[in-house]
């Protein structure tokens, strides 16, 4: 399928960093010899979840927002690759598509302003053109009974993984969201701050939960409006964290319940860890352990369809931390559905 660039066995042999004694995850994980129908081929494979990144950072451009999310990928992959092969990690249960490249579009970008209104538009026609790969490729996964696990870009991207994820099951599905934000902005074009609202107004989202909420950054107009809409509930990180009025735990469950009645995805948004190079890095939020134990808490629910972990946007002197972070929520993920 165009802009999907398949992840090749040449990649995979100059990533490792082979062990004497050791058996490095990426020595077990399965590769697709040929894209050109995803869907039969995955039918045939004994994986429970497929692994493949988004390439793109132009849903955070149309949002405002900083740059460099595109990397996030790259990063990922080269770490996740040499963790170890273990009776935790289950490599074999893996399979790596490759990645959503948007090089064109991103070329375009860098013609672009963000203080030049004509210029945000054209970048939002940009985003809902990704809209249709990713949703694309994600029904096909979701089709042969596989779990997507998808890595990088915006948040712009949550609204691929839920039309995708419901195309497929033909239904509407709901979603849990770790997030600073509430990505619930109006439908002025598409953008990594309304891929929910966008979803929900579509009917490919029906309940909705947004987990850790930060009270400085949602507007008295958004407030309103999701307190009238009874299938979205939220939390704010402040009340959990700060003011200790909410339990950590009892709001996993409470945000379990509202989900889980159906397949629902899983969605994690790095700028609510704190002090991770993102989209828009904050000096206050979760910490990378609370995060890991909210990607088991819902990763180890038979309903989950898909995990997305965005907004990440790593630099040449953090990627590898970056990736790390990201490689443990990816193996999290998998050793909680593992165990149910």
């Amino acid at each position: 399928m165009e802009h999907l660039k398949p992840f090749t066995s040449s990649e995979l042999s100059t990533i490792l960093k082979k062990r004497p004694k050791e058996t490095k995850f990426g020595e077990h994980v399965t590769l697709l010899s040929d894209l050109d129908n995803i869907y039969e081929q995955l039918l045939k494979l004994d994986v429970t979840y497929v692994l493949f990144g988004i390439k793109e950072d132009i849903g955070v451009f149309a949002n405002h927002g900083n740059t460099g999310t595109s990397k996030a990928w790259d990063a990922t992959i080269k770490v996740l690759l040499n963790i170890q092969s273990n009776s935790f990690t289950h490599a074999k249960k893996v399979a790596i598509l490759g990645c959503l490249d948007f090089e064109a579009y991103q070329n375009k970008l860098q013609k672009l302003e963000q203080d030049k209104k004509k210029d945000v538009q054209k970048a939002r026609k940009l985003v809902s053109k990704i809209d249709e790969s990713v949703s694309f490729l994600v029904a096909q996964i979701v089709r042969a009974g596989k779990i997507p696990i998808v890595i990088g870009g915006g948040h712009n991207n949550a609204y691929g993984n839920i039309k995708g994820t419901s195309l497929a099951l033909k239904k509407s599905i709901n979603a849990v969201n770790f997030d600073a934000h509430h990505d619930f902005r109006a439908e002025e074009g598409r953008h990594s701050g309304n891929g929910f609202s966008y979803a929900y107004a579509e009917g490919f989202l029906k309940n909705y939960f947004i987990f850790g909420l930060h009270e400085n950054y949602i507007s008295e107009a958004i407030l309103k409006t999701i307190n009238k809409i009874k299938s979205v509930q939220f939390n704010t990180y402040e009340a959990i964290a700060i003011r200790k009025e909410l339990k950590f735990k009892s709001e996993m469950q409470k945000a379990l319940n509202h989900v889980s009645t159906t397949n629902f995805g899983l969605e994690i948004d790095c700028d609510a860890i704190l002090n991770t190079s993102s989209s828009a890095m904050s000096p206050s939020g979760f910490s990378v352990e609370r995060a890991r134990q909210f990607v088991h808490y819902f990763g180890s629910h038979n309903n989950v369809s898909y995990l997305h972990i965005c907004e990440a946007a790593p630099t040449s002197e953090n990627d590898t931390q970056v990736g790390k972070l990201i490689s443990y929520l990816i193996s999290d993920f998998i050793k909680s559905y593992e165990s149910i």
